[in-house]
């Protein structure tokens, strides 16, 4: 007779795995919509004063 050992951690652990990746990727849509946001709220003459151009916005907002 063989035994069959049963645990639900594995498929517990995976559920908490995809909610905190889901929970990562709208915090870093988030911080990159605010940062895109505040961006855009510049004049072209402030994002000279600071190294950019409005081209350089939706890089920047990426991380990239």
């Amino acid at each position: 007779m063989s035994a069959v050992e049963m645990s639900h951690n594995h498929a517990a652990g995976g559920l908490g795995q995809v909610f905190a990746r889901a929970t990562a990727m709208i915090a870093a849509w988030n911080n990159a919509r605010i940062t895109r946001r505040e961006l855009a709220r510049l004049t072209d003459r402030e994002l000279n004063d600071i190294g950019l151009t409005r081209g350089d916005i939706e890089r920047i907002a990426r991380g990239a």
